[in-house]
């Protein structure tokens, strides 16, 4: 590769990294946003005597987000990656 080549290649691999901090930036905050929502949620349900894990309720999350799925990741990966956010909103609304 030539000199002109790999300068811009690394400029471009160096844009392409800033957007993706600024992409995990924003995820960050739509994260904590959901949080705060979930540790709502997990009040509401522990005075109400309501079980934090509800199956039902997460398959419906499940569904909703894969059918929202614009890609280029598969339904699947976006399953795995939401399977594990919920675990992580669970762990929170326990704790409230």
């Amino acid at each position: 590769m030539a000199k002109d080549e790999m300068g811009s290649t690394e400029l471009d691999l160096a844009d392409w990294r800033a957007k993706i901090d600024l992409l995990d930036e924003q995820i960050v905050k739509l994260i904590s946003e959901r949080a705060v929502a979930a540790n709502a949620i997990g009040e509401l349900k522990h005075r109400s005597g309501l079980p934090v894990y509800e199956p039902r309720r997460e398959q419906t999350v499940l569904e909703h987000v894969k059918k929202v799925n614009p890609g280029p990741l598969p339904d699947q990966e976006i399953q795995h990656i939401y399977e594990r956010l919920m675990d992580v909103m669970r762990s929170l609304q326990r704790k409230s």
